[in-house]
Parts: C-alpha cells; structure tokens; sequence
C-alpha cells in the first residue's frame, strides 16, 4: 500500500532522522514546538515536485557496470566464463578500479538509488577503494568482497586461507571507517564456486561480526544442476543453511527456481529475496512468482543486478513498494529507511515532474535551429 500525503511539512533533526510530520498548515506552531523559523522551511514547488524515499538497490555488482548491457547471447554460466570473470580481474589494478567504482557509485546516486549492497571482486585492495568512494560520495551501502575458490578459471579464483583472510580484513576496514552508512556483507558468490570449508568459514565471520550476507539462490536451472553434483544430499537452499549462511539477516538474489520446501525453508529462518526482473530476462533465467512471495509473507525486494540486468537505475526495475520499503525490509534497514516515519533517517529524493519536460522543450527548440 501506498500513501500519498499532500500539503505536509516534515522536521528532520541534526542527525538526519525525522522529528515529525504534520498538515503544513501548522507550520506556525510547530515552529514554536520545535524551535526552528518558518525562513527555516524549504518549500517545494507545487505541482511539480514532490518527496518519495530514497531508491534502494538490493544487488548490483559494482564491477560489472564496465560492461553494463552487453553480452545477452549466452546463460548464465557461460556468460561469467566469457565476459563476467574476465571483466572483473581487471580490478586487480587499483588504478582501474578507482575509475570503474567511482562511475558507478556516482551513477547510482544520479538515478536516486540512496542505498545499494554491492558485489565487489576477490581483490581486497579494489574493494576497500569502492568502500572508500562509497563513504567520500555519502551513499548507504552494504559492500562484500566476493569469495569464490572452485569451479573457477585459474586467472580468477582464490586460495580458500586467502579468500577467508581477505573477507575479514574487509570486515575490519569497513568497521574501522566508523561510518554509519557503509556496513560489510558476508559474499560468497554462489554455492558453485564455493568449497564447502569455505562457506563454513564464511557462515563463522557472519556470526562472530554478527553481518548480514549476500549470495545467489537458484536462478538457473543448469546452476541449480550443478549444485546438485557437488552437493547430493541437499537442495540448494539447505546448502547454505548447513553451512550457517541462511539466517535473518540473509537475502539471496534471483530464487527464480525455488520449491515450495525450499522457501519454506527461508521463511522459517526469515531469509530474504533480492529480485532482478531484467536480469532474470536478459539471461533467460526464468521468472519469479513475486506475488506468491508476498503472499507467504517473505521479505522481498528489488535489485538491478548490474550487469545482468541492463541499467543500473532501479527505474527499470520497479515496483514502487519493493524498490523502497520492500528493499530496506531485505537489508534489515526497515527501522531506519525506506519510508517516512518519526524516528527514521530522513532518506529522501526531490522529484521534480517539470524537469524532463523542460530539457525536451529546450532539445526541441535546438532541433527547430538546425
């Protein structure tokens, strides 16, 4: 559901969170409550602008921007062995990586996505570069190094001792920063390249720093087959809940191909969904019975899952409640953004309607010229 509130004045503290929200026509006295002036009032233009919550992005690979909508003729296996993987080894040149990351973050920012939770790469230093443009450029952010130690090609995979050792260096970096905003996520990239002592180890860092963790959760059925081989007596959800990997604060991304028990399953341990609707489509994944999800009362959300899907505006993707309020439930942020509530962070966009409208008066005048 969806509330549309019109004639309304919000107060925001110094700390960015919400005081209060009342009828504008009190503005009077709540000047007089709170102890601001009404010059201290920032006035949107009526009928043209309004104040939606912030976008939040629930998957994006942040390396994969590079090749951002290219590379559809193949499924997913066979798209990360040929254009995924290579791409994402050039972030082991940081000079690069300082380029790549920071288009990204400075895009995702442009298309109104306030908070995103990124994939990264296996390269420690390249993803400690994409923290640190996340906390220069304000954005909230989950960020996880990938961990990846199988069924991998030889210029792109990790030692299982390094891969654990990487990710929990991150972990400190990250808590070390001491900033609000930017939070470490457990990633292990999939259970197909993940060796069984690695995501016991990795399930281990999630509970001893308590963080939340990201992966991928049956999005195609020849993945869900391999899976299958490397794991006989389970079913791809009950891989990473043996493994300590499915929990509260889990959110698994795509789930196109998931049985009733296996979302069951996910339910019981209030695991969440990052849904990637283009990505999905673009790969041929398959298609997500997101209704259904809902209905059982399972936490979903939206993610553009650059590069899967093909931009990495949240506009492509969106159902309104999943792209805002849905997407902070899947983060665990539900208390702190997504809406706007006394005693959430005032995480907002301005929306001006005239906006685009006014750039293509002025394209059309430029035509009429030449």
């Amino acid at each position: 559901m969806m509330d549309i509130c019109k004639k309304r004045i919000i107060g925001v503290d110094d700390d960015g969170k919400i005081v209060f929200i009342d009828n504008a026509s009190r503005v009077g006295d709540l000047a007089k409550k709170y102890g601001f002036k009404k010059n201290d009032v920032i006035t949107l233009q009526h009928g043209s602008q309004f104040l939606m919550p912030g976008l939040v992005d629930t998957h994006v690979h942040a390396p994969q921007y590079v090749f951002t909508g290219t590379g559809y003729d193949l499924p997913l296996l066979q798209w990360l062995e040929k254009y995924t993987f290579p791409s994402e080894s050039r972030f082991r040149n940081k000079e690069f990586a300082q380029d790549a990351y920071r288009k990204v973050v400075e895009r995702l920012l442009k298309n109104g996505t306030t908070t995103a939770s990124y994939f990264a790469t296996i390269h420690y230093e390249a993803t400690e570069i994409l923290c640190d443009i996340i906390a220069e450029l304000g954005q909230r952010a989950y960020v996880g190094k990938v961990c990846m130690d199988k069924n991998s090609p030889r210029y792109y995979v990790e030692k299982t001792e390094q891969s654990i050792e990487d990710a929990e260096r991150l972990i400190n970096h990250i808590l070390e920063l001491k900033n609000p905003l930017i939070t470490p996520v457990v990633t292990p990239r999939f259970a197909v390249s993940c060796t069984s002592d690695l995501m016991k180890n990795l399930g281990h860092l999630a509970k001893k720093y308590d963080l939340p963790i990201q992966s991928h959760l049956n999005e195609t059925k020849n993945e869900i087959s391999t899976v299958r081989k490397d794991f006989p007596d389970h079913s791809y959800t009950t891989v990473y809940d043996k493994h300590d990997l499915l929990n509260s604060k889990t959110y698994m991304a795509h789930c196109c191909h998931s049985t009733e028990e296996e979302l069951d399953l996910m339910l019981e341990r209030s695991a969440a969904v990052a849904h990637c609707p283009s990505s999905n489509f673009n790969i041929r994944s398959g298609v997500l019975d997101v209704r259904h999800m809902l209905n059982k009362k399972m936490k979903v959300g939206l993610g553009t899952d650059v590069s899967g899907g093909e931009s990495p505006s949240m506009l492509v993707a969106i159902p309104f409640f999943l792209a805002t309020l849905g997407g902070s439930q899947v983060l665990g942020l539900d208390d702190k953004i997504g809406n706007f509530e006394v005693g959430k962070y005032f995480d907002a966009l301005v929306i001006d309607a005239d906006a685009r409208i006014h750039r293509l008066i002025v394209l059309m005048q430029m035509i009429q010229r030449m």
